[in-house]
């Protein structure tokens, strides 16, 4: 952005970058705010500029446009995004809670910098040649049917945990304990870390959801009408159901359904029972039956 003084002189132009260094703002602050004249600007907030607003982002984004400036020709977020096969917002999203696995094992592919190293700064950033050649020359075999594709194994490990783990969940964030896990299940999705699964259970989710079936809940997402949720009900269990936005109490709160897919089970309302959605389906295995 461009900022002149006001007058009949202009000042020369002073171009500021949108990634700013924490020197350059602390030590640009003062001369930005000298660029005002106070009588003539009454309406400038000069605290716009302070480096308070300005906000950290994650060590592990850092490190990636280090070795991207380093290791290829990727110059800010549009060019490594474009590199990588990933959308800009992807990258905002590393650049304020940081890369996911999946991610940093596709950084270390394509650009050359240890997944260990983006993940905790220890260690030589670049990996060896011959490590990233082999990677890079591994081929999947070849398949006879072409409407098909060799699918790759999901890298991201989440925890598979009980109903009754899963109602203990409050706030949508609530972190659980990694011991009481009693399975994972891998997925190439690239969710936070406290996405988890759960295990169909009931009848009343079907004919679409069978008991046995897993389902993977992302509880950073917020629902849209028609969306899979799991919600914390009256009880100490979570509960799976579809979700149904219905409009606004008197008092302001949102209301919405949590239906059944089965007509034989009840709908469940939040404007007659405590209702608390935990997180949002985002993806749905189903196992043929032995």
């Amino acid at each position: 952005m461009e900022k002149r003084a006001v007058g009949p002189h202009r000042a020369p132009s002073t171009h500021v970058s949108i990634r700013l260094s924490r020197r350059f703002v602390l030590s640009s602050t003062n001369a930005l705010n000298t660029t005002f004249i106070k009588k003539t600007n009454k309406m400038c907030n000069n605290n716009l500029f302070k480096y308070a607003m300005i906000p950290a982002m994650h060590e592990t984004m850092t490190r990636l446009y280090q070795a991207a400036a380093q290791l290829t020709s990727a110059t800010g977020q549009s060019s490594l995004a474009a590199l990588m096969n990933h959308s800009p917002q992807t990258l905002n999203n590393w650049e304020s809670r940081g890369m996911s696995q999946k991610g940093m094992l596709e950084a270390e592919r394509m650009i050359g910098c240890s997944a260990v190293w983006l993940k905790t700064g220890e260690g030589p950033m670049i990996v060896s040649a011959q490590t990233r050649d082999a990677a890079s020359t591994r081929q999947p075999p070849s398949l006879p049917d072409r409407n098909v594709g060799h699918a790759t194994i999901g890298e991201t490990r989440l925890p598979v945990i009980s109903y009754v783990q899963a109602g203990k969940m409050t706030e949508m964030r609530d972190p659980f304990s990694t011991g009481d896990v009693f399975d994972f299940l891998l997925t190439d999705l690239d969710l936070p870390e406290s996405a988890f699964c759960l295990v169909i259970r009931g009848e009343s989710m079907s004919p679409e959801f069978h008991e046995g079936d897993r389902i993977v809940i992302d509880p950073e997402l917020a629902p849209r009408p028609g969306d899979f949720v799991v919600a914390k009900n009256g009880s100490q269990d979570a509960t799976f159901k579809k979700y149904r936005p219905r409009g606004v109490s008197l008092t302001g709160q949102e209301v919405f359904e949590l239906a059944p897919l089965n007509d034989d089970y009840p709908t469940l309302r939040s404007d007659t029972e405590p209702l608390q959605i935990i997180g949002v389906m985002v993806e749905h295995r189903r196992y043929r039956k032995k």
